[in-house]
C-alpha cells in the first residue's frame, strides 16, 4: 500500500510548513489600542473554553485528551500568569496585524 502524504494549503508537505506570519515588529499601538488588550485576552479565553465544552471537555487538573479534561477550563481571572500572558500576546499581535494591514482603531465617543 502506497503511503499518502497530505499536502498543506501552499501545496506543500505538512513536514516543510514553515510558518511565515506579517511582520508586524515596527507597528507602535497607541495606549489607546493597548488599553484593548486584556480584554481580548479575557475574550480570546472564553471563546476557546466555550468551544471547548461544546466538544464535551471539562475542567480536569491536567490535560487528558481521552477523557476531554483541561486544566485551562476555568475563569480567566483564575488561569496562571503564563496562560494570560498567551492570550495578551495573541491580542497584541492581532492588533498589530490590524494595523499593519491598514485598518484603523478608534471608540465612537457617544
Amino acid at each position: 500500500m502506497a503511503a499518502v502524504t497530505r499536502k498543506n494549503k501552499t501545496g506543500g508537505s505538512p513536514a516543510c510548513y514553515a510558518p511565515s506570519p506579517r511582520d508586524t515588529s515596527g507597528v507602535v499601538l497607541t495606549e489607546e489600542v493597548c488599553a484593548l488588550t486584556e480584554e481580548l485576552a479575557r475574550n480570546t479565553h472564553e471563546v476557546w473554553a466555550r468551544q471547548r465544552m461544546a466538544e464535551g471537555w471539562r475542567y480536569g487538573p491536567r490535560r487528558d485528551d481521552v477523557c476531554k479534561e483541561h486544566p485551562s477550563l476555568i475563569p480567566y481571572e483564575q488561569l496562571p500568569d503564563s496562560e494570560k500572558e498567551y492570550d495578551r500576546n495573541t491580542a497584541l499581535e492581532t492588533l498589530r496585524l490590524i494595523l499593519s494591514l491598514g485598518y484603523h482603531i478608534g471608540k465612537d465617543e457617544p
